[in-house]
């Protein structure tokens, strides 16, 4: 019986063909975007690329971007300010919340809203690798999710006001009023302090975490 063979020419034009679904990171790993696999997942390509994505599209105050990076930092910070007792996994977390952005960037929200659901899919499989790779639940309790949007709030507020040119007042209207927080002064890093202050934190907050389990 005869079999058909596929041409090296032909294979070679499918694999052309083929649009690469993979991202190669400076620690040497590739990560499948379509399916991530937390054993790709590695802390210093997050601090990297976090540490050089820029908040507000860019549209900040300063000679330096503020990045995700330190967006990061201040969301955990600003969640141990509402809830001083929280689990060092659940802070963990909020350091993480914006990680799956050193792949896909920073969009802000009305672009994700007007990209839909398969966006969200997407960044939803990223998160959950990178969850499992630091020993966090793929899905975080709601509470905690909860507690971590606030924060993200909080933060937002901070930024726009200080950074990004809005109003108190319009500010507020989209963000909420800041409560029960310490007022925290920003200032932007350069993307090298930015990197080794998100560094910092994760290694202090897997150390705690490692110590409660």
């Amino acid at each position: 019986m005869a079999t058909s063979k596929t041409s090296p020419k032909a294979a070679s034009s499918k694999r052309a063909k083929t649009p690469r679904a993979w991202q190669r990171m400076l620690s040497g790993r590739r990560l499948d975007l379509l399916d991530p696999s937390p054993f790709d997942v590695e802390i210093e390509d997050i601090a990297h690329g976090l540490a050089r994505v820029a908040r507000w599209n860019g549209q900040t105050i300063g000679d330096e971007p503020f990045s995700v990076a330190e967006h990061s930092v201040l969301v955990e910070q600003i969640c141990h300010q509402l809830r001083p007792g929280w689990p060092a996994k659940w802070r963990l977390a909020a350091l993480l919340h914006d990680a799956p952005e050193y792949v896909i960037g920073d969009m802000i929200s009305p672009f994700k809203a007007a990209l839909g659901l398969d966006y969200k899919s997407f960044e939803h499989r990223l998160e959950s690798a990178i969850h499992m790779r630091f020993g966090l639940p793929a899905a975080l309790p709601k509470t905690v999710e909860t507690l971590i949007k606030r924060a993200d709030h909080v933060s937002a507020f901070l930024e726009a006001t200080q950074l990004a040119g809005f109003s108190d007042e319009e500010a507020a209207a989209i963000f909420g009023r800041p409560r029960g927080i310490v007022p925290i002064k920003l200032k932007p890093l350069n993307p090298s302090a930015a990197q080794a202050l998100f560094l910092k934190r994760f290694k202090s907050l897997l150390k705690l975490t490692e110590r409660d389990r």
